[in-house]
């Protein structure tokens, strides 16, 4: 009898992720569409599964305030691809990914890309690791560190981090992780008036606002290193 519940409950838990992914494919689908990409129909599978393994996780765990299907496809996954077009060189490293955003959906669109997700949760970065291994994306590597203490002995070509700190902030914990031609990209809700104001002299920035299906007007701050003429 209790192998019988057990099995039922398995087959009904399928069954349940199967209907669930349906959903989440037609809204991943649509929203790519409206962003002006294109994503391979196994790209968009591997996000889909990406958000329902982050619900079931999500009811047990506290890995994201956003819950509800519709709003885990803007505010998680079109957010995320959202950057895309500004992804520079072939090594990026996404600070303070949390449950994996927007460092997942990057490594699993740019397969081309190397990617490092870096957190200092153990229960997100678990997450991640679990979520890098069962959807087989090869180019990602999770890393359980804080930004300020990881040394890896590289540099990276993008540095990426959503709502994470002031951006004055963000470059004293993640600066020495940017190559020296690289970019660092912060992304924001409102636009940033007064972090612009306080950025060193030593950095000069762009500001590009996106337009996410689902959000309201999303910010992106490019960060680069002046060079010593310019």
């Amino acid at each position: 009898m209790i192998n019988g519940d057990s099995r039922y409950s398995s087959i009904l838990r399928i069954i349940l992720i199967v209907v669930d992914q349906a959903q989440f494919i037609d809204q991943i689908t649509s929203g790519v569409e409206s962003l002006g990409q294109e994503l391979s129909p196994e790209c968009v599978q591997k996000c889909a599964w990406l958000l329902c393994e982050l619900d079931r996780w999500g009811a047990r765990m506290n890995l994201t305030a956003i819950r509800k299907p519709v709003a885990m496809v803007s505010g998680h996954v079109l957010d995320s691809l959202a950057m895309r077009p500004l992804i520079c060189g072939k090594t990026l490293i996404d600070i303070g990914t949390g449950a994996g955003f927007p460092g997942l959906p990057i490594a699993i669109s740019e397969p081309g890309l190397a990617v490092e997700l870096l957190d200092s949760n153990a229960r997100k970065i678990a997450f991640v690791q679990h979520m890098i291994g069962e959807l087989e994306i090869s180019n990602a590597t999770a890393v359980r560190s804080r930004a300020e203490n990881y040394a890896p002995g590289k540099r990276f070509d993008t540095v990426i981090a959503r709502a994470l700190a002031p951006l004055p902030q963000l470059l004293e914990l993640a600066g020495h992780l940017l190559a020296e031609e690289g970019v660092m990209l912060a992304q924001k809700g409102r636009y940033p008036a007064e972090e612009l104001k306080e950025l060193p002299d030593a950095w000069k920035y762009k500001v590009t606002e996106l337009a996410v299906p689902g959000l309201e007007a999303r910010h992106v701050i490019t960060l680069k290193r002046r060079k010593p003429d310019a």
